[in-house]
């Protein structure tokens, strides 16, 4: 008697552990997605291309072409989740980033895309747009005085892919805001020149003087001009009469 009530045990446990495995399988068999159709999924069969972006500078055409890599089912659908873009470019329906930047500055923002599966795979990845300078301008001798005279020199640079008309143009601004030319040149600016050096200075009246240095630059293909402008901290004082 008691090994019949030990086989039916076992039966009742083995019936058990059937009907539970029965109801796991329906809950969710081996590899079987149980989100739902419009759930989108964080798989990594989709992948956002390049790794990263060109840099730019302002007034430039830009047009860079993000894309979707590894296994995914088009049509994909491209949108900036946060952050911000530069200014003058924005990002087409087709994943193509498309403009001109407005001004310099660096530009960090996060893309979404999302592709048209069921369910669909919806990834994001940050990228980083660098807007340069098209002209930079530095102090290479800073202004200063020496006995009746003010000099000093500057170091001008062209970042961009183009030549470019350069004028550049030096004020002394006395106390009584009169001005004086100290430094006047006007030429081509090759492209990809680095840190060129532009000198300036004059024999001045005694006085106070704030040194201005304006470069200005023009690249008529493009209708495109950029402007850098420096100055002294402070008024240089010319105390020996000419």
């Amino acid at each position: 008697m008691a090994r019949v009530l030990a086989m039916a045990k076992m039966a009742k446990f083995a019936l058990v552990m059937a009907l539970g495995a029965v109801a796991l399988g329906q809950a969710a068999a081996p590899g079987q997605d149980t989100s739902s159709p419009d759930t989108p999924s964080q798989g990594n069969g989709l992948l956002i291309e390049p790794e990263k972006l060109p840099d730019t500078y302002p007034q430039e055409a830009y047009a860079v072409e993000l894309y979707g890599n590894g296994n995914y089912v088009p049509v994909l659908q491209w949108r900036v989740e946060s952050g911000a873009l530069p200014p003058g470019i924005k990002l087409e329906e087709n994943g193509e980033l498309r403009g001109a930047a407005e001004r310099a500055g660096e530009f960090e923002f996060v893309v979404g895309v999302r592709d048209s599966g069921k369910p669909q795979q919806a990834v994001q990845k940050v990228f980083v747009i660098k807007v340069v300078e098209a002209i930079k301008v530095d102090w290479k001798v800073p202004a200063h005085v020496t006995a009746n005279r003010i000099d000093g020199s500057v170091a001008v640079s062209n970042t961009t892919r183009d030549d470019m008309d350069l004028t550049f143009d030096v004020k002394a601004v006395a106390e009584n805001g009169r001005a004086t030319e100290i430094g006047y040149q006007h030429f081509p600016l090759k492209r990809g020149t680095v840190g060129m050096t532009l000198p300036f200075g004059e024999t001045l009246p005694h006085g106070a003087y704030v040194i201005y240095v304006n470069v200005v630059g023009e690249v008529a293909k493009r209708n495109a001009i950029y402007r850098q402008r420096m100055q002294t901290p402070g008024p240089l004082q010319v105390v020996v009469g000419p």
